[in-house]
């Protein structure tokens, strides 16, 4: 550094020119080589998550059987449209069962709820029709019925048979409740005046075991034809009944014989309870259509009636009618016997409800504990009469007799009693022992003596000499009278000519008031056929009554 040395230029000593020196810049990390694994990665992502997105929900269904049913190959239909396949079948750990898997479209995953229903649609054969006969050809599949209610579920429990309405359908369901359920069962017609406008979905046993709910299902409009007033009666079968009306043959369809059925009508009615937009809970499901049309009522009273006469034929069940309207029934017959008067009587319980008899604009007549005594009064009296000749039956009709005896209401074992009139029959029986008391009391053998003895004396008085006597001593005159005739027959003649000429045109005259064609003939005769008639009857009846006395008591028919 010492040494002097002189600045020399780059043009002096080209070889000592200064190097030009490096700019190090920094390159990006990544290359384009990699994007495209990366936009292979991206791709794969966006199909994976559109492949989850669109892919449907799975589902498991338990069946208890796997008959038809093929993994890969069973579809999942609705209305016929394929909405889902089966995955994997396998049988549950118990053993009792089998779990499908099936995956369903993406679109079906809201309709999976509680209410969803999945059964096998395979043929069958039932007494109301067939169905599924177009599996025979494509093969079984698994039918859903989606829900649109209630909680979520992916779980479900597969019906052995088709649901009887499916929630496609409009209308609505009703409650009817019956002590049994006959021959009813799940897909039982019920009809509207003949005409199917719903079926039987459900049953099942109330939890007291008293009683058997059912469900029916009518479809839309019909549904509106249920009031608070429709009464729903069991159509199974044949109903036939005998009563006071004859016999009645009651019956649906052929279907219904078969398999059962439910009817119902909604009844006219002037009850203003009745006309009430608010419908109840459950319909009671009646017998027959003759007690669906009965009207019920909670309010009853129970009088008590004595009868001296013969009941044969009133049962317990028998009606109670007043002025020929239904309005109780008979609860009990019984025979009691009275030791002081040897006598016996039959007490009568009946049980009637006031709430059949309405007063003017529809109104309840009120409950009154007089009013019983004010209708006796007036004459209010219980009678035994015939309901039918061909069976024998009896009912109790209570009417208005004003000319019976006064009486009042009296008290039995708590029970008011309603006073009785006889029975026709025996009325009847009475005035014909009243006749025959008086039959009794002719003298009938004192006048048979008399007739006698006045035919012996007439006997004795043909044959007498003295009437032999006046006999010759007529016959003696007759002759005397013919002479004297002849003496004047030359003096007379003409005026015996006139008198025969007159008396001939009175005696055509009296011949035309007696002939046959005569009103006066015809009348007699009339006459004559009604004594002839009348005297034949008394006839008939005193021979049949001397032979069967007991007819006074029984009547002809029963007397034999």
């Amino acid at each position: 550094m010492g040494q002097g040395v002189s600045p020399q230029g780059p043009a002096d000593n080209p070889s000592e020119q200064p190097v030009s020196q490096a700019i190090i810049r920094k390159r990006s990390s990544l290359s384009l080589v990699w994007l495209i694994p990366l936009v292979a990665v991206a791709i794969g992502v966006w199909l994976a998550v559109k492949t989850l997105s669109e892919k449907g929900p799975t589902v498991t269904i338990e069946f208890k059987t796997a008959s038809g049913l093929a993994a890969g190959q069973t579809k999942v239909k609705f209305k016929d449209v394929d909405v889902g396949q089966v995955t994997s079948i396998d049988v549950s750990g118990d053993l009792k069962s089998v779990i499908v898997t099936a995956e369903l479209k993406h679109a079906f995953a809201n309709f999976l709820t509680e209410n969803t229903k999945f059964w096998v649609e395979r043929p069958r054969v039932t007494a109301s029709g067939v169905s599924g006969l177009d599996t025979l050809l494509s093969g079984a599949y698994i039918a859903l019925d989606p829900g649109t209610e209630g909680r979520a579920k992916r779980s479900f429990e597969g019906l052995e048979e088709p649901p009887a309405i499916t929630t496609s359908e409009d209308g609505q369901q009703f409650v009817l409740r019956a002590p049994s359920l006959g021959s009813l069962n799940i897909g039982s017609p019920v009809y509207y005046r003949q005409i199917q406008v719903g079926q039987v979905v459900g049953y099942a046993l109330d939890k007291d075991g008293q009683a058997v709910s059912i469900e029916v299902f009518l479809s839309s409009p019909h549904d509106s034809l249920v009031t608070a007033n429709t009464r729903f009666w069991n159509a199974s079968g044949i109903d036939i009944s005998i009563s006071g009306a004859g016999v009645k043959v009651d019956t649906q369809s052929l279907l219904s014989v078969l398999i059962g059925g439910v009817s119902f009508d909604t009844l006219d009615t002037l009850d203003l309870d009745a006309k009430s937009d608010l419908l109840p809970e459950t319909f009671p499901l009646y017998a027959t259509r003759d007690a669906a049309y009965a009207k019920t009522y909670s309010r009853k009273q129970r009088y008590l009636l004595f009868f001296d006469g013969s009941v044969r034929g009133l049962n317990v069940g028998s009606p109670v009618l007043l002025k020929g309207i239904d309005i109780g029934r008979v609860l009990d017959v019984q025979l009691q016997f009275d030791r002081e008067s040897l006598r016996f009587r039959i007490p009568v319980l009946v049980e009637v409800e006031p709430d059949r008899i309405s007063i003017e604009g529809g109104q309840r007549v009120p409950e009154d504990d007089g009013l019983i005594d004010r209708l006796v009064e007036n004459g209010l009296r219980g009678q035994v009469k015939f309901e039918s000749l061909l069976t024998g039956d009896l009912y109790v009709d209570l009417d208005f007799y004003p000319e019976s005896e006064p009486q009042v209401v009296a008290s039995y074992s708590g029970y008011e009693v309603i006073p009785t009139i006889p029975t026709p029959l025996e009325a009847l029986t009475t005035k014909v022992t009243n006749v025959l008391d008086k039959i009794d009391a002719i003298p009938i053998d004192q006048i048979g003596k008399d007739l006698s003895e006045a035919a012996a004396g007439v006997n004795q008085l043909v044959n007498s000499e003295e009437l032999k006597g006046a006999i010759r001593e007529l016959e003696a005159s007759l002759a005397q009278v013919r002479q004297l005739a002849a003496k004047l027959n030359t003096d007379i003649a003409p005026e015996l000519a006139a008198a025969l000429k007159e008396s001939t045109a009175t005696l055509k005259s009296a011949n035309a008031m007696i002939s046959n064609n005569s009103p006066v003939y015809i009348e007699m005769q009339r006459m004559f056929q009604e004594v002839t008639s009348a005297a034949r009857s008394v006839r008939v009846i005193a021979d049949y009554l001397e032979r069967h006395p007991e007819a006074l008591l029984h009547g002809k028919g029963r007397g034999r």
